[in-house]
């Protein structure tokens, strides 16, 4: 498997600039200088069409500057026709569109395209895919946000962006690791496996494929997870124009068994018209962990130790228990949270970009660069570079339009080989100096595992990212166009981790660098994706009819190889595998993805008050086996601007706005990765007679088929003095059966499961409601406000015999997925000192399946964010406070025992805890119990400021434009959790950075 080299890419990159050159060109090398052909006096008839960029716009009013009671509306297919002199000037306005002033200069057919006025919130217009939408308009559930929101956050991965902005839609970072992955859901959890939960992300028209490239099992470990390094970390915030997130059926159905978990549109900045114009943008901060636990101090650490041995009956001090019997420093302190991850994070960042073009052919060319040095003890740095480039060319004629994008990202994130936070958690506070007096790792005579040491393993991933797409369209009527899209990903991964002699404690005799190893994995993914279209519309008396056709056409590869090289001759070869003495390939996977549909949309619009919106789609998957490849998709949405009524007009006149919208439709799902229908083997490692055997590892089914989700919203969207006050509250009802999983089998058939379409039942509902208000909009004040709530609920509706099943320890009807089963801790008995727990089947004793019946929901009762913005004259202020309402595993779910060798929080000093050395074994038991009740599960509910940014324009001088910025992230935290981090409640992983940044963005 060959890298997808750097030189091939940037000649790649090349080529698509010199093609825009070429389009930028061709229009005025084609361009005659004519003779004007009309007179200044004479009256000449000037026609055209006027168009939104998309479709013909009816009804726009054409006026002609200075000359009084002469204007002319367009007809149903955008065409006008009037009467003017060679030197007049058009005036053509449109309601929710900019006024456009179009000099005639002699020319005779003039195709005027007008802009939208975002102005107004119902004007904006919203992507939803294969098609777009004023925000009034829409039938469907669409949440959205800009560059305007993600340009004010300091952050690293697209998803950071969106936490706290959108209804219904739940992400959680899972590590403060740079380049970690986050967790999104949205409207809640569908299928059974953990896997199948993954929303349908699309760049600029190209579907993404999510699956990490990295090898978790023996690679990243616990220090990237929720896969940091799969491709939706490799893109990059300061590239991104919007990004719209599918929710409903009648946003989601047109994507079918891919919409299943809602689809996330993201949409690249694009080249703009204009003057050229170069602009820069560049800032550098620091980041620290934002909470710390209050553990407890060397006095009294050593005083929990030495009760804990006098409860154990233990009266002399073993001899390898060095922190109280003497061997280490009794006096001695260390902050081990400052010491292993208490550095200071310093990133910086800079982003260049070149934008200009004509009225016909634009082109940007954008590079960023980003840097960051971890937290941890030692030096690790993630860096990611990122080139853009955009081009588009319409001809003059509005008929022919040419798109294209490309971004090549370069990603590299070295870290320690583990994440480093436990071990600044448990670490005693009189543990030895890290290194002796000769900067050497520190062993004090064996008697200290020195956590440095997972730093000498060091774990390295880079990353080259590629998504270059384009469209092709032709209008051949005003009213029916054909349009091409097309697109190409690769992803390319290269990890390694190194564990060198140098690692190990000399006394062990590890020292050689014959006991030196390099783990290394090589992960690529590709894939195309084409999908021709044909758009119909047309305008009637009081109607209009938008039709939409189209296919699609995908295959992904994808592949990963795992090698295990042990032994150097030198650590200074380390990387290098032909200096190993053994090299053992541990996997080598490699499928294949083909996905085929086709679909379509028809948009009926009757008196701009009554909408119905009708999707399907039939999907084809390589997934499912003959027989099942094939299924199909719909839904119907439907919406009344009741606000446009004349009675309520007359009723109501501080109503604005008012629109009822219902939807209803089934999407499906075929994540379950590649090949599940077929016999296959895999290599036993084992030779016979000269041959490497293989070993069955899946068995033959191919009458499973795909999961589907059925979904019903109704929403209610209100507007008031004149927009100034918007109010959207939406009802969700989601149901998601025929689930893939696997089915338990008997032992005897030498499999555990087999994958199988299972008949259980899962539910998702609940409220959303959003709030936009303008409270203040004065010349030199204004201050906007929004706020977003989500009420979730989760519940298994249905599971034949899951008595029976392998499940019945996991699951339980009529209770969410996320239910934890553990055991209910009645309290301490104060004569023997143990914890105590309710005996359910009262047998006397505590078991392991048969008490484990304590129920704790960790599901969100609510989540949501309210977000503000004030600007007074040439500044502007941004907060976003999000909050969640959540219960979470706490610190006592993954602490050890009190008493023993490791250090704990304070709070064991107030609770009624029983120390032990670990000499009590009925302790013990009590306490490995202890971590599986409820007693592990507190009120993990928060309130963050999650960004905040302070902005300064500069008044503008001699065509420069300057803006100073402070921004942060993660500023504050409201919680009573017990633990570091009630968003990343893990207890094990670093947690989300606090971040601050200065800024300069400079345009000219």
């Amino acid at each position: 498997m060959q890298n997808y080299s750097l030189n091939k890419k940037l000649g790649a990159l090349w080529h698509l600039i010199l093609i825009g050159i070429i389009l930028s060109s061709t229009p005025a090398l084609a361009k005659k200088r004519l003779r004007p052909q009309l007179s200044e006096r004479q009256q000449n008839q000037i026609s055209g069409i006027i168009t939104d960029g998309r479709t013909p716009l009816p009804g726009v009013t054409i006026a002609i500057k200075n000359r009084i009671n002469y204007a002319v509306l367009s007809d149903f297919d955008g065409k006008y026709s009037l009467i003017a002199k060679a030197n007049d000037t058009l005036v053509v306005s449109y309601i929710g569109y900019k006024t456009a002033i179009i000099p005639i200069n002699y020319r005779k057919n003039i195709h005027i395209q007008l802009q939208e006025d975002i102005t107004s919130l119902q004007e904006v217009r919203i992507n939803a895919g294969y098609y777009s939408v004023k925000e009034k308009e829409r039938t469907g559930s669409i949440a959205r946000i800009t560059a305007k929101d993600i340009e004010k956050q300091p952050v690293t991965n697209v998803l950071a962006a969106m936490q706290g902005r959108m209804a219904g839609v739940n992400i959680t970072q899972t590590s403060g690791v740079p380049g970690s992955g986050f967790e999104i859901q949205i409207r809640g959890r569908n299928s059974l496996r953990t896997d199948g939960n993954s929303p349908l992300y699309i760049v600029d028209g190209m579907p993404l494929g999510t699956e990490s490239l990295g090898n978790s099992s023996f690679l990243s470990g616990s220090i990237l997870p929720g896969a940091g390094v799969n491709t939706l970390s490799s893109l990059n915030p300061a590239d991104i124009e919007s990004i719209e997130v599918l929710k409903d059926a009648d946003a989601t159905a047109i994507y079918g068994s891919r919409g299943a978990n809602g689809v996330v549109l993201i949409t690249t900045k694009k080249a703009k018209g204009g003057k050229t114009t170069f602009t820069t943008n560049t800032f550098s901060g620091v980041g620290q962990i934002a909470r710390r636990l209050k553990l407890l101090n060397t006095e009294q650490y050593l005083n929990m130790r030495r009760q804990a041995f006098k409860n154990d009956g233990v009266t002399t001090y073993p001899a390898n228990v060095h922190d109280i019997n003497g061997n280490w420093d009794q006096n001695r302190y260390t902050d081990w949270q400052k010491e292993l991850i208490g550095n200071t994070s310093r990133h910086r960042q800079i982003d260049v970009g070149l934008q200009g073009g004509s009225e016909s052919t634009k082109l940007l060319l954008k590079m960023t660069n980003y840097n960051e040095i971890s937290v941890f003890h030692g030096d690790f740095e993630y860096k990611k570079t990122a080139f853009q480039f955009s081009g588009n060319h319409r001809s003059e004629n509005q008929k022919f339009q040419l798109d294209l994008s490309m971004q090549y990202v370069l990603d590299q994130n070295d870290l320690p080989g583990s994440d480093l936070t436990l071990d600044a958690i448990n670490l005693a506070p009189n543990a030895p100096a890290l290194y002796d007096n000769g900067g050497n790792l520190n062993w004090e005579n064996s008697t200290f595992v020195n956590p440095i040491q997972k730093i000498k393993e060091e774990y390295l991933a880079k990353t080259d990212f590629l998504n270059a797409g384009g469209s092709f369209a032709y209008r051949f009527f005003p009213s029916l166009e054909f349009k091409t899209m097309a697109g190409f990903t690769d992803s390319r991964l290269l990890e390694t981790k190194i564990a060198p002699s140098t690692m190990y404690n000399p006394a062990l005799g590890l020292d050689n660098s014959s006991f030196s190893f390099l783990l290394q994995n090589k992960g690529y993914q590709q894939s195309w994706s084409l999908e021709p279209q044909l758009h119909w519309n047309k305008a009637f008396v009081n109607s209009t009819l938008n039709v939409l056709v189209g296919a699609t056409f995908q295959e992904r590869t994808f592949g990963t190889q795992a090698l295990r090289a042990f032994g150097f001759a030198n650590n200074r070869l380390i990387y290098n595998m032909a200096a190993a003495n053994t090299i053992t390939i541990f996997n080598n996977d490699n499928s294949v993805y083909r996905y085929n549909a086709v679909f379509g949309r028809v948009n009926y619009t009757y008196r701009n008050k009554y909408i119905i919106n009708l999707t399907g789609r039939r999907d084809g998957s390589s997934r499912f086996g003959p027989g099942k490849q094939f299924a199909n998709f719909g839904a119907v949405g439907m919406a009344w601007l009741f606000g446009k009524e004349t009675l309520v007009e007359q009723l109501l006149p501080s109503l604005s706005f008012g629109k009822l919208r219902s939807s209803y439709g089934s999407t499906g799902s075929d994540q379950i990765g590649d090949y599940q229908f077929l016999d296959t083997f895999s290599s036993t490692g084992l030779p016979y007679q000269g041959i490497i055997g293989l070993q069955p590892t899946r068995l033959f089914n191919p009458n499973f088929s795909w999961e589907r989700n059925t979904k019903f919203e109704a929403a209610l969207e209100l507007g008031f003095f004149n927009d100034r006050v918007m109010l959207t509250t939406a009802y969700f009802k989601n149901k998601s059966d025929n689930q893939l999983v696997g089915i338990p089998l008997p032992g005897t058939t030498g499999f555990a499961s087999i994958q199988s379409n299972f008949p259980a039942e899962v539910e998702n509902k609940g409220i959303e409601l959003e709030w936009h208000s303008k409270i203040i909009a004065k010349t030199n004040f204004s201050w906007n406000t929004s706020f977003n709530l989500t009420f979730p609920k989760n519940k298994l509706v249905s599971f034949p015999d899951l008595a029976g099943s392998t499940y019945a320890n996991q699951y339980v009807v009529g209770e969410p997925l996320s239910i934890r089963m553990v055991y209910h801790y009645t309290g301490m008995n104060t004569q023997t000192g143990l914890y105590e727990f309710e005996d359910y089947n009262k047998d006397g004793l505590i078991r392991s399946a048969e008490d484990r019946k304590m129920l704790i929901n960790t599901t969100p009762e609510f989540f949501g964010g309210l977000q503000n913005s004030f600007t007074y004259k040439n500044w502007q202020f941004d907060f976003l406070l999000q909050f969640v309402k959540q219960i979470a595993p706490n610190f006592n779910n993954f602490k050890s025992m009190p008493g023993l060798s490791v250090n704990q929080s304070v709070d064991v000093l107030n609770e009624s805890q029983p120390f032990s050395a670990g000499f009590n074994s009925q302790a013990s038991n009590a306490y490995s119990f202890y971590r599986n009740s409820d007693a592990a599960f507190g009120d993990a509910s928060f309130v963050r400021l999650k960004n905040i940014a302070l902005t300064y324009t500069l008044p503008t001088l001699s065509g420069w434009d300057c803006k100073l910025y402070l921004q942060g992230q993660n500023i504050l935290t409201f919680t009573k959790y017990k633990g570091l981090d009630p968003e990343n409640y893990s207890g094990v992983r670093i947690p989300p950075l606090r971040v601050l940044t200065l800024g300069t963005q400079l345009t000219f």
